[in-house]
C-alpha cells in the first residue's frame, strides 16, 4: 500500500485502502479548483470557464465523494469495528464516530456551497464568499489528514485479506462496475 498521497487515479476496488487514499487526492484537486473558482467568479462572472469548473466540481462530491463516505461508513468502519472485538475497539469507535460526525458537516458545507455552483454551472451571475470555500476547503483538508495518517494506516494493519477483499467488492457495486 502507498498511501498516504496516493496519487493514481487507477487505483481500484481491488485495493480499497489505495483507492480510498486516491480519493483522497482528487478531492484536493476539487478543492484547489473551487479555490481559483472564487475569484475568477469575481473578475470574470458566470462564464464558459467558471460554468465549466462549477459542473466538474458538483459532479465529483454529488458522486465519488459521496461514494467515499458511504464506503468507510458502511464497510469499512464496520470491519474495523469486528477486527477490534474486544481489543482496543473504544479507540476505532471513537474514531469512526468523530469521522461520521465530520461527514455530516462537510455534507453540510456541500449543499450550501452546491447551491451556488449550481447556478454558476447554469450561466446565473452568481459569486462564492471567500470564507465559505475556505471553510470548506480547510475541513476537508482536516478530515483527509485525519483519514490519512490514523484510519487507513490502521486499517492496513488490522484488516486481512478477505475483509478488504469484501470492501472492495462493496465498493465495485455501489459504483456499478
Amino acid at each position: 500500500m502507498s498511501f498516504p498521497g496516493f496519487s493514481s487515479p487507477a487505483a481500484g476496488p481491488e485495493a480499497p485502502l489505495d483507492m480510498l487514499a486516491a480519493c483522497h487526492t482528487r478531492v484536493e484537486k476539487q478543492c484547489l479548483t473551487l479555490l481559483r473558482l472564487q475569484p475568477y467568479l469575481v473578475e470574470h462572472g458566470s462564464d464558459a470557464a467558471a460554468r465549466e469548473a462549477a459542473g466538474a466540481v458538483m459532479r465529483y462530491f454529488d458522486t465519488a465523494a459521496k461514494h467515499h463516505h458511504e464506503d468507510e461508513e458502511q464497510d469499512l468502519f464496520p470491519a474495523l469495528l469486528e477486527a477490534m472485538a474486544g481489543s482496543d475497539a473504544v479507540c476505532i469507535r471513537e474514531l469512526t464516530r468523530d469521522l461520521v460526525a465530520e461527514h455530516r458537516r462537510l455534507e453540510g458545507r456541500w449543499t450550501a456551497l452546491r447551491e451556488k455552483l449550481e447556478a454558476i454551472a447554469d450561466g446565473e451571475a452568481m459569486t462564492l464568499s471567500a470564507n465559505e470555500v475556505a471553510d470548506f476547503v480547510n475541513a476537508y483538508r482536516a478530515h483527509i489528514l485525519k483519514e490519512d495518517t490514523e484510519l487507513l494506516p490502521m486499517a492496513a494493519r488490522l484488516l486481512g485479506e478477505e475483509s478488504l477483499k469484501d470492501i472492495g467488492q462493496a465498493m465495485r457495486a455501489r459504483r456499478g462496475f
